[in-house]
């Protein structure tokens, strides 16, 4: 016969594996849903759920025409309950954000839905050369003056300032280049100057007094600092209406920090592949090539983002590649299995390759890592060895769209690397445009004001 005690461990055990199984369908519903969907504007995207618990999915009253809800049995709601497939219609361009519940009860889940233009864009493939501007002075190194006196100093040593920060001002006086630094340190004569600096998003204040080197007899604060940085990549693709373009679909680091770069200013050159390094498994291979400087720049950089580089040409680059219009896919639309890349390897030529799709990311949707590809194209195993530096940004196309774009290589094995989803670059170039946008309404407005005043 069970005593009252026993019967008391039975249920408490029952009850806490019940709540352990009930944990791990909740958290496994929560990672089965998407926490962002980017759909093509005047397209379906069916979402297949299998579950155990019918879902319920609300939106908000005020989703003004962007998506249609739409479900068996159903043609339009603004919530229902899921049993086994739902299928958001898109109608324009917008965002809205979608609450995913249990039975209306439990909330799962939060998924914002993003609708971006059905647009064609233009395929590149080609290498070109980009130069950046950096916004504010890198610092990439710290080190110590020796003064005429003979003794080892460092100027900045205890300030808090270290590799990596942006120097911004000096003396309350901004500061646009290296040239801009050295000056303002010179004019000093050994007086304690005032520097502000930027780590991330914090701007920081600090003082010091430069010291006169041995070596060239000027001021020094033991600083090696960087103002611009160039190197080779590959344009993905623009957009014939608006030219802006997309290149890389990954950001631009500096060769000594690592730090991104946040770009001031650039712009992009013709460039000309010279030779190849090949890769060799744990050595990265790279694209040797020149700037064609004697050119007329192709266009001009204005971000560059974790996601890539992005700005606006000058024009039309059909003097430059042949025009190939493609549609876009978003990510639901990608697909393990065979595909095809474009890459400038030789010359100037842009040549189209096989490759393997070999696996789609559901948790690194929005990064530089959604899907990992293979070069199964032995003419260009030949010429590279695999993936090399440079061909970052070439374009993926897979059932007559471009999917997405090669980011990095994987050390151990060059033939295979990731890849960027194109929604990620498209999203980006369009934040570009509406950032162009805004300054130059911004620029407008204060011309008006001039000519008022």
């Amino acid at each position: 016969m069970l005593t009252a005690k026993r019967i008391a461990e039975k249920i408490s055990f029952y009850f806490s594996l019940c709540l352990i199984i009930a944990c791990f369908i909740y958290i496994s519903l929560i990672l089965m849903i998407p926490g962002e969907l980017v759909l093509l504007e005047g397209e379906e995207y069916v979402y297949r759920y299998q579950g155990i618990f019918p879902l319920s999915i609300s939106t908000d009253a005020g989703i003004d025409g962007i998506i249609q809800l739409l479900s068996a049995g159903k043609q339009e709601d603004d919530d229902y309950g899921v049993q086994s497939a739902v299928v958001l219609k898109s109608n324009r361009r917008g965002s809205i954000e979608l609450t995913v519940s249990i039975l209306d009860l439990i909330p799962l889940k939060t998924v914002k839905v993003e609708v971006i233009p059905n647009s064609r864009l233009v395929v590149c493939g080609n290498t070109v050369g980009i130069k950046l501007d950096v916004d504010g002075i890198l610092v990439v190194g710290v080190m110590e003056v020796e003064t005429t006196d003979g003794r080892r100093v460092l100027p900045v040593r205890d300030t808090g300032i270290k590799t990596g920060d942006f120097i911004t001002h000096v003396n309350g006086v901004k500061i646009e280049n290296v040239n801009d630094l050295i000056a303002q340190i010179e004019v000093s004569q050994g007086k304690k100057i005032s520097i502000r600096y930027r780590r991330g998003e914090t701007f920081n204040d600090i003082v010091v007094q430069p010291v006169i080197s041995i070596d060239d007899k000027k001021y020094h604060i033991g600083l090696w600092v960087r103002d611009n940085t160039a190197g080779i990549g590959t344009l993905t693709f623009y957009d014939k209406d608006t030219l802006h373009f997309g290149a890389l679909g990954h950001g631009i680091t500096d060769l000594d920090t690592g730090v991104l770069i946040p770009a001031k200013s650039g712009e992009i050159l013709e460039s000309n592949i010279l030779a190849v390094k090949k890769s060799r498994n744990g050595t990265p291979g790279e694209l040797k090539g020149i700037f064609d400087e004697n050119k007329a720049r192709l266009g001009t950089v204005s971000v560059n983002s974790a996601q890539g580089v992005y700005g606006k040409l000058t024009r039309a680059l059909t003097h430059v590649i042949p025009e190939r219009l493609y549609p876009i896919a978003v990510r639901s639309q990608v697909r393990e299995g065979p595909a095809t890349m474009l890459a400038n390897v030789i010359g100037k030529e842009i040549c189209e390759y096989e490759i393997e799709i070999q696996k789609i990311s559901t948790r690194n949707a929005n990064g530089t890592k959604g899907m990992i590809i293979k070069i199964t194209d032995q003419r260009l195993l030949d010429i590279t060895g695999g993936i090399v530096q440079g061909m970052s940004g070439s374009p993926i196309i897979q059932g007559g769209r471009i999917v997405g774009a090669l980011t990095h290589v994987l050390v151990n094995d060059p033939s295979r690397g990731y890849g960027i989803f194109i929604e990620c670059m498209v999203k980006k170039m369009y934040e570009n445009r509406e950032l162009n946008r805004n300054v130059d309404a911004m620029k407008n407005i204060d011309a008006i004001n001039n000519r008022a005043s």
